[in-house]
């Protein structure tokens, strides 16, 4: 999540909703563009967060507490992953609760808009959520392989260097943000076409992948073929970062 999420100017906030259709009618006329996001979370995540976010901030909730809730959902799926027997129906539960955790991750920005209370303090709270929960996701992987011994040793390990690539994208992402002077990215160069062409680096793909956590060796090898393309994109967008920042700097 980046800072438009949490902290706006003042015209940009919007006024009190007093009903729940109030509340989605002001979200879905305040959105970011997409162009550039990739797929899931363009134009599933994003979309059905709005009926969270409107949900919670009828209900009273803060962005903080949103942001909690995500951080609680997705902790019951990585214990799961972790520690309880790779069935079909702890595969479901896991997918879905992981799904649910990136849903809440978008509506607590959401929620913030909505109630005109997006801080700096807040934008903090939720990349530390982001910072722990990433890593988390694929030790819990790593532990969860390690009680399958039908899975290769090299599937199970995958594990490990998909943790140090989410980390590094993630790390990538949110210090360009930083170093650029919070430039996003760009949305000319991101039509429907590079939306799908980034959608193995969703979210939301590795969170509907534990829909075969039930079956490990189908599990393992589809999360390799993920970690393939996400460090071919991770290391495309590093270049293509260095390379703005470096121009950026000859410009000043």
């Amino acid at each position: 999540m980046t800072l438009t999420d949490r902290v706006l100017p003042a015209p940009a906030r919007l006024r009190p909703a007093r009903r729940y259709g109030d509340a989605l009618a002001a979200l879905a006329a305040v959105q970011k563009p997409g162009a550039g996001f990739p797929a899931y979370t363009r134009w599933v995540n994003r979309r059905l967060a709005r009926y969270a976010a409107a949900a919670a901030y009828r209900a009273g909730l803060s962005p903080n507490q949103v942001t909690a809730a995500s951080a609680a959902v997705s902790l019951v799926a990585i214990a799961l992953v972790a520690a309880a027997p790779a069935t079909p129906t702890v595969a479901v539960a896991a997918a879905v609760l992981f799904a649910a955790g990136y849903l809440l991750d978008s509506a607590d920005g959401q929620v913030a808009r909505l109630s005109g209370t997006g801080s700096a303090a807040g934008e903090w709270l939720d990349h530390v959520v982001d910072a722990i929960r990433t890593p988390a996701v694929h030790l819990a992987v790593f532990v969860g392989l390690l009680a399958q011994p039908s899975v290769a040793w090299w599937l199970r390990d995958a594990a490990l260097v998909f943790c140090v690539v989410a980390v590094g994208q993630f790390t990538s992402q949110i210090l360009a943000e930083q170093l650029s002077g919070r430039v996003h990215r760009s949305v000319s160069g991101g039509g429907v076409a590079k939306s799908w062409l980034t959608l193995p680096n969703d979210t939301g793909v590795l969170c509907w992948l534990f829909l075969l956590w039930g079956a490990p060796q189908w599990f393992a090898a589809a999360y390799a073929v993920l970690l393939l393309l996400n460090t071919v994109h991770m290391a495309a967008s590093m270049r293509r970062k260095y390379q703005h920042l470096t121009q950026r700097e000859n410009q000043s």
